[in-house]
Order: structure tokens, then sequence, then C-alpha cells
């Protein structure tokens, strides 16, 4: 068996910036209220019709590939996460791939839907694929385009002030170092509470799991006996049923719990304690989320790498770009404990250790 290590990262956000107040001029919000629960000033947006998930995607790419010495035809394998693809199907793996100019070597595709734990789950996978020496080269990349699928409205606003749009990619290779390199990886996954925060609409579900909620929803299917059920209905666009839905207390209360436990149970299997950490750098979910789960492991502010204040939640994207921005920031040397941790609908949790 072989260790496996990060050898490029990159990360990539757009250029247009909206602020909180620019948000208030289109819902009933403010930017004090906004930063108050969220600790967000502004996120990205991407350009409509010249950016999209998988576009954004390759731009992180090519980074991550030019800082591991190599062509993207180099790739063996890719792994795409995210929750906002640019098609129902096929998935972004393959936009990317096209994207990228690098059909030619026919390198497997995956993508994977574990929302805001999508890249460390991707991240895990790469990591098996490359000890066992089946691949030499795998691309791992969350991205989301999460601008083009939210409810611009003050029914919204909760949901909508939180996210925004970027990408974050890593390529993992062998390393030739067995003391360094991706230590260990830890998946979680609880579908208990999964409408809790979910995109229903479009769906299969023909109302099938609405019983998991506190109402009984009714979106308007025909009758079950009817011939060929439909994704969306017109009570579902009326009521804007076709955007996501969160219930955030208890989403905030979960997720305090769950991130702690994934961390600690990643340390202590190899035998280290939180004070070990170098840096931490947490799924960007929610600014107060991140603050307590810093004060609960005891961590220093020089020990968290936080952004979210100016990018928004960028779910699958969120933890590479924080790495990426921090490594950039000569936050993250040679030699450093690394901790990976997030924490998101599914519900999903996850951590990593990495000896950079």
């Amino acid at each position: 068996m072989y260790r496996s290590k990060i050898a490029g990262i990159g990360y990539y956000v757009p250029e247009r910036v909206v602020t909180n107040d620019d948000l208030s001029k289109v819902m009933d919000t403010t930017d004090e209220w906004i930063q108050e629960r969220t600790g967000i000033r502004e996120r990205r947006y991407g350009q409509k019709h010249h950016e999209t998930t998988s576009s954004m995607g390759a731009k992180a790419a090519r980074i991550a590939c030019e800082r591991a010495g190599i062509e993207p035809s180099e790739i063996d394998f890719i792994i795409f996460a995210t929750l906002s693809p640019d098609y129902y199907f096929p998935g972004c793996g393959v936009l990317m791939q096209r994207e990228l100019g690098i059909t030619e070597s026919e390198a497997g595709a995956l993508d994977i839907r574990n929302q805001c734990s999508g890249f460390i789950y991707a991240l895990s996978i790469a990591d098996q694929f490359v000890k066992c020496g089946t691949y030499k080269n795998v691309l791992v990349v969350g991205a989301e385009m999460h601008s083009m699928g939210l409810d611009f409205s003050t029914r919204g606003r909760n949901v909508t002030v939180i996210f925004g749009d970027g990408a974050g990619a890593a390529v993992i290779q062998r390393s030739e170092n067995e003391s360094r390199g991706i230590l260990t990886t830890k998946l979680h996954a609880d579908g208990t509470y999964a409408e809790k925060l979910a995109f229903i609409n479009p769906g299969a579900h023909g109302g099938y799991h609405m019983d998991h909620l506190d109402e009984k929803v009714d979106y308007g299917y025909p009758p079950a006996d009817t011939y060929g059920e439909i994704f969306i209905t017109p009570k579902m666009m009326e009521e804007g049923m076709t955007y996501p839905n969160m219930e955030g207390q208890f989403v905030f209360k979960l997720a305090v719990t769950k991130f702690p436990e994934v961390i600690r149970e990643a340390l202590q299997e190899q035998g280290l304690q939180t004070s070990d950490i170098s840096m931490l750098i947490p799924h960007q979910a929610n600014l107060r989320i991140s603050q307590m789960i810093q004060r609960q492991l005891g961590l220093k502010d020089d020990q968290v790498w936080n952004n979210i204040q100016k990018f928004g939640n960028t779910t699958a994207a969120s933890v590479p770009i924080a790495l990426c921005e921090a490594w950039e920031a000569g936050k993250i040397k040679e030699g450093d404990l690394v901790c990976l941790a997030a924490f998101g609908s599914g519900f999903t949790w996850a951590s990593a250790l990495i000896r950079w």
C-alpha cells in the first residue's frame, strides 16, 4: 500500500461580487441581519450564459494540475462533487473532461452527490485509488453554481443569502514519503431527517418521502394510478416548491455536534490531540458554526481558516477553496497537520487528516 498526497491545489471564484446590500434591494433583508446570523458580507455569482459548474471546475483544475507539475492530459481519473450540476444528467465529470480538452484519454469520471461533504468524500475515494495503485493522478473537484437555482424573494431569503458560486480542485498522487500525505479520512451519514435540508423538486419521489416532514405537503401530483408521473407540477411552481429548503436551527444543532465528533475520531485513530492541529479547514456553512467548533476544540484563531465572510457557502467547493486560500496565504507549510471537516445535507459528515 502507498500513501497519497495532495500534489497541487487550485480554486476559482467568479468576478461578480454580490454584497448583502445588493440582496436587500430584491428581498426584505439587511446587511446587519445577514452578518449577525451567518457572518457573511458578500459572495460571488457566476456570469450567466458564460459560466457553469463544470467550466468553473475546469478553471480550478487547470491551476491544480499546473501546481502538481502535470498536464491535464495526464489525469487518470476524475471525481466531481456538486449539488448544482450543469444538467440533471449527464454529470459534470464528463463535461469538465470535455472543457479541459482531455476526452481522447477516455479517463473515467465519477460524479458524487454528497453536498457539503462532497469534496472530503471525493478525497477519500481518490485516496483509496492512489494507495492501492489503481491510478497515478486523480483529479478531485468540488464546484457549485448556486445562483442559478435560488429564490430571490423575501420568501427564500433564509437560504438565498447564504450561498455563493465557486470551485476548488486538487490533484491526488502517490507520496514517496510515508510520513506525509493523507493520514486518514472518516465518512458518516444518517438519512433519518434528510428533508430538513433538501432540494426536493424536481424529483421522482411523487410525494413518497413526505411523511418525514413535520407537515404533510400537497405537491399537486395527479392520482397515483395516472400513467407517467411528472417532475414538476403547476402547484410547485406557484408556491415556490422548486427551491432549496432548510430548517436552520435543526441543521445548526446537529452540525455543532457532528463536526467535533468526526474530527476527534480521526485524531484518536492517529494518536493525536486537537492541539496537534496546525490548521483546521471547516466547511464554510456558517461563521457561527465554525466559531462554536473552534471553542469546543480549544483552537486559536490562527488554527482555523474562515472565508465565508467574502465567499458565502459554496457547498462542495468550500473546503477546497478555503484550503487553497490558506495555503496561498502561507498558513499551511510542509509538515503541518491539516484537518478538513464538513457537515451537510443528507445528513452526511466527514473529516480528513493530512500531513502536509
